[in-house]
Parts: structure tokens; C-alpha cells; sequence
């Protein structure tokens, strides 16, 4: 089964954190901040870390701020290792709202706020 890291912000914690469940409930092992940072970790570790291991890296975009910084590195470095010969894939997905941002436009998505169970087969079937 595949290692999936979710990248999220804040603000959509609670949709990204049902969207964890599915893809843990099909077999796959997933890295989520909520479950994989502890008190007194090293935040910045930890991501590093999480990426590192991660197979695919479900980016979620939402109409939430797009200027997270936090979430933009976890992508921008996704899409950075993949220019690189890395063998991690980026998926990303639109929660209610959501836009990708211009870079990743050449890229098959899935918007969840459509049809939530056929966008979680879709991102259940690529993740190999």
C-alpha cells in the first residue's frame, strides 16, 4: 500500500481529516499533522520527515487564504522533487471553493465538492 502525505491548511483540517479516514480505511498509511506531530517535536521536522517517506502528497485547495506558507512548501517541494527524477506524485485535490494555484493547472485533479465518493475512489485508485 502506499505512504500518502495530506497537505492542508488550517482551516480545512476537519475536511482533510475525513478525506485521512477514507484513504486509511482502504489500506493506506497516511501522514497527517494531527496524528504524527507530537508536544515537543521538531514542526518543521516532522514535515520534512513526512514528505520524505511519502509516496503521493494530496494536496488540498480550498477558498480558504491561499497564502499558506506551510502548505505551499509541502507542494512546492512535492513538485520540485518530481522535476527532479523523484519518484513521489502530486495530486491535487479541490475541497468546496478550491482553485489550484496557475503551476499545477496541467494536472488532473479531483474536486471532492462535487461527488465526495467518487472523487475518493478516484484518488483511492491512483494511489498504487
Amino acid at each position: 500500500m502506499a505512504a500518502v502525505f495530506v497537505s492542508h491548511r488550517t482551516v480545512d483540517k476537519a475536511e482533510a481529516g475525513k478525506l485521512v479516514l477514507e484513504i486509511e480505511k482502504r489500506g493506506h498509511r497516511v501522514w497527517f499533522d494531527t496524528q504524527e506531530i507530537s508536544v515537543g517535536d521538531s514542526i518543521v521536522g516532522k514535515i520534512n520527515e513526512g514528505l520524505a517517506g511519502a509516496d503521493y502528497v494530496v494536496a488540498c485547495f480550498s477558498s480558504a487564504d491561499p497564502s499558506s506558507a506551510w502548505m505551499a512548501a509541502e507542494w512546492m517541494s512535492t513538485l520540485a522533487r518530481q522535476l527532479e527524477g523523484g519518484n513521489v506524485k502530486l495530486i491535487p485535490v479541490l475541497l468546496p471553493g478550491g482553485v489550484a494555484p496557475a503551476i499545477l493547472t496541467d494536472r488532473r485533479y479531483v474536486d471532492l465538492s462535487q461527488d465526495w465518493s467518487v472523487g475518493i475512489d478516484i484518488i483511492c485508485t491512483a494511489l498504487r
